[in-house]
């Protein structure tokens, strides 16, 4: 399906927002994400159905001083 992903479009295999964060490797990070311009608790993420032309943002932290 086609997805717009911080701001790219893309072809995911993914169903879940939790499945296209592991997609993107960042399951294990500090990670926000949106989903057409609303922001979804982590706990939600395997509820969350993904559905062609979404527009989702991915953001995570990165530490440094």
């Amino acid at each position: 399906m086609r997805l717009v992903v911080n701001g790219e479009e893309r072809i995911a295999e993914s169903t879940t927002l939790s499945e296209l964060v592991s997609e993107f490797g960042l399951a294990s990070q500090l990670v926000v994400a949106e989903v057409n311009g609303t922001i979804i608790d982590r706990v939600d993420w395997e509820a969350t159905s993904l559905s062609e032309g979404m527009k989702i943002e991915l953001v995570h932290f990165v530490g440094g001083g």
